[in-house]
């Protein structure tokens, strides 16, 4: 992790937003129609935003561990739900949009968002 001032709340909010992302893929499925495809739309802005978050709080040398932790997380998730009998399926085009998204995530850091928390720390310091 970059050197932060606020460590320690940064990693509740990680862990925080990491169990939200399980409840909400894990949790008894609600039977709700969804348009279709749309699914893959939430798996993407999820893991997209993953990887935003983490590699706002990661140095760039680490990014691999990042994506890897992350599709990992993913493929976690769809065996889960593979397993469980609550009404959630285990799909390849999840994994491909969660993919998807940790990549897209990705770029989008190393282009614009890298290191976001250190800069996000400066400024509140800086008021």
């Amino acid at each position: 992790m970059i050197p932060l001032r606020y460590r320690r709340l940064w990693l509740a909010l990680s862990v925080a937003l990491v169990g939200a992302i399980l409840y909400s893929s894990l949790a008894p499925s609600l039977a709700l129609p969804t348009p279709e495809g749309f699914d893959k739309i939430e798996h993407f802005t999820a893991y997209c935003g993953l990887a935003l978050w983490f590699t706002g709080l990661y140095p760039r040398a680490r990014y691999w561990q990042v994506v890897t932790g992350l599709l990992a997380l993913g493929l976690g998730v769809e065996i889960a739900q593979g397993a469980m009998q609550l009404g959630r399926s285990a799909e390849l085009f999840d994994m491909v949009a969660n993919a998807a998204g940790v990549g897209v995530g990705l770029l989008l850091a190393l282009a614009l968002t890298g290191g976001w928390a250190h800069r996000f720390e400066t400024w509140l310091v800086r008021r």
